[in-house]
C-alpha cells in the first residue's frame, strides 16, 4: 500500500486498524506491507503480531499460517443485513398503514 498522500496523519494507523477489521471478519492472517505507512502481520483474529513504524526502512519477517473454511461474513456478505433492514421496512410500512 502507497501511504505517501497522507504523511504524518491518523490515516495510516486507520488503515492498519481496517486490515485488522478485515483480517478478523475473514478470519485470515494479513500481511500488509506499505512503503510509508504501518508494515505489519496480522493474525486470524485481527491481533498484530508484529509490526513496523511509519517512513522506517526495513524488512518484517514473521510466518502467516493458512487458514481454511469461511466466516458467516466471508459466505455471506452484507446479504442478511441489507434482508433485515428490508424485513424492517416492509414492518415500519405495514405498520404506517394501519
Amino acid at each position: 500500500s502507497n501511504d505517501a498522500w497522507f504523511g504524518d496523519s491518523i490515516a495510516p494507523p486507520q488503515h492498519l486498524q481496517i486490515a485488522r477489521m478485515r483480517a478478523r471478519e475473514l478470519a485470515r492472517p494479513i500481511a500488509r506491507a506499505t512503503n510509508t505507512g504501518i508494515t505489519a502481520l496480522i493474525d486470524a483474529r485481527g491481533r498484530v503480531a508484529t509490526q513496523v513504524a511509519p517512513f522506517s526502512v526495513t524488512t518484517l519477517r514473521g510466518h502467516i499460517v493458512p487458514q481454511r473454511g469461511l466466516t458467516p461474513f466471508a459466505r455471506y456478505g452484507e446479504a442478511p443485513v441489507i434482508a433485515l433492514c428490508l424485513v424492517l421496512c416492509g414492518v415500519a410500512w405495514r405498520r404506517r398503514g394501519s
